[in-house]
């Protein structure tokens, strides 16, 4: 089928796999069976709080699902024994409706449902126009309770997918973005910059904070997927290793929107000039080329979830890290020679030169794996300090186990 010929629904097959199509088929499908449920347990002809309920409580991961459901259920329920009270006493008209609001954000306060204070007033409000024909309370009570365990066991029967592929894969697209500015900025070494073109670059280094942004929500999005998922073995390692290496990118995007600052400033400074000489720019532009293939590597080298594919990554990291030293020691050797014969601005150089420095310190194995322990040792460090029990009840069994494997 060509890709001009794909109808809506075709293409909403094809794009299956992305989150907000699998959060709308379950939610679907979780709000169809607490319909098919209340029916067969609720005596009011159509219980559209149950399906309400559901659609409420179901979300796109298991552990979202299991340590919201309590405060959504919560928000829920109170905002439908308002919905409830109000539509006994005074029915639905504009001054009920603003009553039923305030006193729904009232009581979200008080019974403690953080940040579904607002789905107090909404359940209360969308409640309040399908409670006028309802022959008893505890009818909408059922319909809730319901709606609310169909949600919940939903998630827990058919578990939500790991989304560490979708995270994998914004982490290698923030990385080759960031390896197209670098090399933009390599080839504009060797030629007159004229300002405008290095503020552009300096933008354009300025937006991966938002691109960061972007990534790190599907991030969180993964680490949710993976906390409690009986799919997962390793999933603190997991979520680590994924977190250390946004950091690590974070970080490097950082510098670079400083290395695009250096060379803005170069092009203020050398207006019509070539910003190097040509010897020295080809060094730098080869030094930056290296630099930007090494991000990819990174990149490849955290997103990778096979123990082949990751020694084939960490090889091709450490070679482009390897050619980038050779590089940087050549073009550190040109630009003190270029500085002494022409002192003209040699603090911008010498910037230029540590900014790639850190770039590819940051990059460096040795600093990945120290980032990694110390993550894993804080992270374990939080669990104990949280579920100190349960912390105890693990070292006992491990001591059992030591002490049975010494006893044969």
């Amino acid at each position: 089928m060509r890709e001009s010929a794909r109808t809506p629904v075709v293409e909403l097959f094809h794009r299956y796999r992305e989150p907000v199509v699998v959060q709308t088929v379950r939610s679907t499908a979780a709000a169809t069976i607490a319909y098919v449920v209340a029916l067969q347990l609720s005596s009011e002809p159509a219980p559209l709080t149950a399906p309400l309920t559901a659609l409420l409580v179901v979300q796109v991961t298991l552990y979202s699902t299991l340590t919201t459901g309590v405060r959504r259920v919560n928000a829920v329920v109170a905002g439908v024994l308002l919905a409830i009270g109000f539509s006994v006493l005074v029915g639905l008209s504009w001054w009920s409706l603003g009553l039923i609001i305030l006193a729904s954000l009232v009581v979200g306060r008080v019974v403690r449902v953080s940040e579904f204070v607002p789905e107090v007033a909404i359940s209360a409000m969308l409640v309040l126009g399908v409670t006028q024909v309802a022959d008893t309370a505890w009818d909408r009570i059922l319909e809730t309770v319901i709606g609310a365990a169909v949600g919940l066991a939903f998630n827990v029967l058919f578990v939500p997918p790991v989304w560490v592929g979708t995270a994998g894969e914004s982490i290698s697209d923030l990385a080759r973005r960031m390896r197209q500015l670098l090399l933009r900025l390599g080839e504009e070494l060797t030629t007159p910059t004229p300002v405008a073109t290095a503020a552009a670059r300096l933008h354009e280094a300025r937006r991966l904070d938002h691109d960061i942004a972007d990534v790190d929500a599907a991030l969180r999005q993964a680490e949710d997927s993976l906390r409690l998922n009986p799919r997962v073995k390793e999933g603190l390692l997991h979520r680590v290793v994924l977190r250390t290496g946004l950091d690590t990118l974070e970080i490097c995007a950082v510098v670079l929107r400083v290395l695009a600052r250096t060379m803005t400033d170069l092009a203020k400074e050398r207006d019509e000039e070539n910003l190097f000489p040509p010897e020295v720019g080809r060094e730098l532009e080869d030094l930056l080329g290296h630099a930007a293939d090494a991000l990819v590597s990174f990149a490849v080298l955290v997103t990778t979830q096979t123990s082949e594919a990751a020694e084939a990554a960490e090889s091709r990291l450490a070679g482009d890290l390897a050619a980038a030293a050779t590089r940087r020691e050549r073009a550190a050797q040109l630009l003190l020679q270029g500085v002494q014969r022409h002192p003209r601005h040699w603090q911008l150089h010498g910037a230029l030169l540590a900014e790639i420095d850190r770039i590819l310190d940051e990059l460096a194995p040795e600093f990945r794996s120290q980032r990694l322990m110390e993550e894993l040792d804080r992270s374990a460090r939080e669990q104990r300090e949280k579920y100190p029990r349960i912390a105890a009840a693990r070292e006992w069994v491990k001591e059992r186990r030591r002490e049975r494997a010494a006893a044969r």
